[in-house]
């Protein structure tokens, strides 16, 4: 399942970035974001068709997560449902700077999903893999920030640009709140992750610690106390007899 999502968002990226190439260096930034005639472009437009359904495919992670009886996280389902949510609505708006973001998600599910492939196959990632991709998804939340505020001071500017007020205010909110979620998620995960308990049981490959002291040995202190406890009542007798034949 992942490896299928990752191939495609490989295909994906090979198909967006030349032409996300060709607009930036021959017409310039503004008509990377503000110029909406690439959504008319057959081959682009189809693959931005495929890209919103992959959206509503992509909902199965959830899914398996649920059968599987993981912990679902607040930043997984939110993400996913809200990504959906969006790319349908300027889908349909044809908006312009959708280019911005269907090339950074391209690409970066195309990593995602080939790590999580990989992780399905039992192999696990050393720790910087790990940083590196969730540093690779903070950027492009930096990015969809970034292009929110340029439509902003272009509009305030009265500068003409394909994108509505209310497609701004929501993509801006939208990854806005990706970058708090996704500072919130490096940092528990990388810089301060959560202490396991001491208590913890031992799992199945881990041989149980041995005792520290013998049955015998326990035994023998057992004896060794009650003898003290003995001796110490019988002290206490004596000398409550002995101080009564004083008063006498």
């Amino acid at each position: 399942w992942s490896g299928l999502l990752a191939v495609f968002s490989a295909l994906g990226t090979i198909r967006f970035i030349p032409n996300m190439y060709y607009s930036i260096t021959k017409h310039g930034l503004h008509d990377s974001v503000c110029n909406a005639k690439w959504t008319y472009m057959p081959v682009v437009a189809f693959w931005t068709s495929l890209f919103s359904i992959s959206k509503i495919i992509e909902l199965g992670d959830t899914v398996f997560i649920v059968l599987r009886k993981q912990p679902l996280i607040f930043l997984h389902w939110y993400h996913h449902i809200t990504v959906l949510i969006y790319t349908w609505y300027s889908y349909a708006d044809r908006t312009s700077s959708g280019r911005w973001y269907i090339t950074m998600n391209f690409a970066v599910h195309s990593v995602m999903y080939a790590y999580y492939a990989m992780r399905a196959l039992k192999y696990r990632a050393p720790k910087w893999v790990r940083m590196g991709i969730t540093m690779f998804q903070l950027s492009q939340m930096v990015v969809g920030v970034t292009i929110g505020i340029y439509v902003y001071k272009l509009k305030q500017s009265n500068v003409p640009c394909g994108v509505s007020d209310n497609n701004m205010r929501l993509s801006f909110l939208m990854y806005f709140s990706y970058f708090l979620l996704f500072v919130k998620f490096f940092y528990d995960a990388y810089i301060n992750p959560p202490q396991r308990p001491s208590n913890s049981k031992p799992s199945a490959k881990i041989k149980p610690l041995k005792r520290s002291c013998p049955l015998r040995a326990q035994d023998k202190w057992t004896q060794q106390w009650k003898r003290i406890h003995d001796q110490a009542l019988k002290w206490s007798f004596e000398w409550k007899h002995s101080s009564k034949r004083f008063c006498k």
